[in-house]
């Protein structure tokens, strides 16, 4: 085990906490979120609204046997000097380059692609305070892509090469991590994938005025795994997958969630996080 992430695992010693994860029910009918106000009268089908109390347990005594293609997550030595997170620019100048390389170092892909990234911290419900950059925390289990949008996604960043590319395995993969500070608000939960069963996921309409898009959303079920990591610092990062073109049996759409820690300090830092999504290329 590395170093820094044995000094953590051994400052953590609390094998699980108790929290709500807020579900979706399956209704029959695919959840859908408005990014705009829609007409009068719209009947609205809302995700996160079956809230479960699970057991979310401590994964650093396992960190070392963790394996993206069976569990869907692993958590790597990320240590960078890079800290101008509130410059768009030198995030996309100077500090994606490291994550291509982390990306790579931990997949062994070929290719890897970064489309975007999201700051993550406390910031009013109003979506007019939100950026397309800065943005809260999810408090929703789900997974970014689909079996339709994953591969939408790559035709919509590599065009000239997406119908080549989609010939061959393509996975995307978050990054994650802390800014600076230890994560003690609102950490980040991780479902194993081996706990999930295909029928778990649900499609959701993600609405703006001029497209629709989609995610999945879970449903509850007993067989859930939750994992985090507490006390996780900035030196450390969570690879996590949100889409896998193979369909051989191995993790393809991860589940996670932000989570109000019952544990949580009065004091507590407040999260600051980066989010980076990129797509690898095998």
């Amino acid at each position: 085990m590395d170093q820094n992430i044995a000094a953590t695992a051994n400052a953590t010693t609390q094998d699980a906490v108790h929290a709500t994860i807020n579900y979706t029910v399956d209704n029959g009918i695919p959840p859908d979120y408005y990014f705009y106000d829609p007409e009068p009268g719209t009947k609205l089908n809302p995700p996160g609204t079956d809230t479960r109390d699970v057991v979310i347990r401590n994964g650093w005594p396992t960190v070392d046997a963790l394996d993206l293609d069976r569990e869907g997550f692993v958590l790597k030595p990320f240590a960078s000097g890079f800290t101008a997170f509130d410059d768009d620019e030198a995030v996309k100048r100077d500090f994606y380059a490291e994550v291509v390389e982390f990306v790579q170092a931990n997949t062994g892909a070929k290719r890897v692609v970064i489309f975007d990234h999201t700051i993550r911290k406390r910031l009013p419900a109003d979506l007019s305070a939100q950026t397309t950059v800065s943005r809260p925390a999810v408090l929703l289990a789900h997974s970014d892509y689909t079996v339709a949008s994953g591969p939408q996604r790559v035709r919509d960043i590599v065009p000239d090469d997406a119908e080549d590319l989609l010939t061959r395995r393509v996975a995307f993969f978050n990054v994650w991590k802390s800014l600076r500070d230890p994560v003690e608000e609102l950490p980040l939960a991780i479902c194993d994938a081996t706990s999930q069963n295909e029928g778990d996921m649900l499609r959701m309409e993600l609405k703006y005025r001029e497209r629709t898009g989609e995610i999945y959303v879970m449903r509850h079920a007993e067989s859930h795994r939750w994992t985090y990591f507490p006390g996780m610092t900035a030196a450390d990062a969570l690879l996590f997958k949100t889409y896998e073109s193979e369909t051989d049996g191995r993790a393809r759409f991860v589940g996670h969630t932000a989570f109000e820690d019952p544990n949580m300090k009065p004091d507590a830092r407040r999260r600051e996080s980066v989010e980076i999504r990129t797509m690898a290329f095998f």
